[in-house]
Parts: C-alpha cells; sequence; structure tokens
C-alpha cells in the first residue's frame, strides 16, 4: 500500500476539489494513460488494484508509471462514538484527482493491449476515466 514517509503535519483539512488539473494532464513518459473525468479522492487501495490489474494483463511486459500518489491524510473516528473529543486518528491515505489528470501511463505494448489494461485500471477507480494516446494529447494542443 502506498503512503507517505514522513508528513510534516499528521492531520489534514479536507481541501475543495473543483476545476480542472492544471498539471499532470497530459502523456509524459508512457505511450498511453488513463486520465480522469470526474474530481475525487482516489485511495492506495484503489491504486494498488488498478496496477495489479494492469501488471497482471500485460504479463508483467511494458513499463508502468503511476503518476498519483496518496499523501493526504483521512481521519476517522472509532463508530459509536460521541460527538465531540477532537478529530479522529489518520485512517488512510487519499491522492487528490481533478478531471484531466493522467492517473496511470503504460509504454512498451501493443496498442490493443495497453487499451485493455487500462480498461481494466478504469474499472477498478471510483470514477469515469478516459484512455488517452500520446497523440491524442499533442493533437489537442
Amino acid at each position: 500500500m502506498l503512503m507517505p514517509k514522513r508528513v510534516k503535519y499528521r492531520k489534514q483539512q479536507r481541501g475543495r476539489t473543483k476545476g480542472m488539473a492544471q498539471r499532470g494532464n497530459s502523456v509524459a513518459f508512457g505511450d498511453y494513460g488513463l486520465m480522469a473525468l470526474e474530481a475525487t479522492w482516489i485511495t492506495s487501495r484503489q491504486i494498488e488494484a488498478a496496477r495489479r490489474a494492469i501488471t497482471h494483463h500485460v504479463k508483467r511486459g511494458g513499463k508502468i508509471w503511476i503518476r498519483v500518489f496518496p499523501d493526504k491524510p483521512v481521519t476517522a473516528k472509532p463508530a459509536e462514538t460521541r460527538m465531540g473529543s477532537g478529530k479522529g486518528a489518520v485512517d488512510h491515505y487519499v491522492a487528490v484527482v481533478k478531471p484531466g489528470r493522467v492517473m496511470f501511463e503504460l509504454g512498451g505494448v501493443r496498442p490493443e493491449v495497453a487499451h485493455e489494461a487500462l480498461g481494466l485500471a478504469a474499472q477498478k477507480m471510483p470514477i469515469k476515466c478516459k484512455i488517452i494516446g500520446r497523440e491524442d494529447v499533442e493533437a489537442s494542443e
């Protein structure tokens, strides 16, 4: 499971997820990418599930780049706890994803294999995603 080795502050506020992704919105390393179309928090478990789906489908061929990292702590209070008594303990970590963010990239495999693998990863995500190629991004700019 992905999580930061150390953080400056143990607990964070929730923040807002409005607007489009300003960075990480193009295919930079591989040939194909999985782009988010909605804003959400992606947990480290979901990232790991998608990574395993891609790795299994390409039979450990090609190269995978994970472009999101869960560095935001999410707190949770124990069940059946009364109101008050402060903020709960850190439960898990999430990555903040905005529309347009490329979450995974894949290179070194055939186009049809890449589309199938990224399609499987998209099913593991809690949002709608789009599979893009390097040429799709260059054509739109």
